[in-house]
């Protein structure tokens, strides 16, 4: 099943049940070994265009080039 054959059904489950679902969910996911969960208080380096040379320069370009 997808989440294109689910998630219509899940927009009708009234919030107490979409609740329900949610907490459900990360259950499941926290209990998979292939997904390493967040440590409070750890530091996580973030990949950011905003800090990288020339990031900026190359967007602008490219949204120009595309604009016309």
């Amino acid at each position: 099943m997808t989440l294109s054959e689910i998630l219509p059904s899940a927009l009708l489950l009234p919030a107490a049940d979409k609740l329900r679902l949610i907490r459900f969910l990360a259950v499941d996911i926290d209990n998979e070994d292939s997904i390493t969960p967040l440590e409070h208080g750890r530091t996580y380096a973030l990949q950011s265009p905003q800090f990288e040379d020339g990031a900026a320069q190359a967007l602008l370009g490219i949204l120009e080039a595309n604009r016309h």
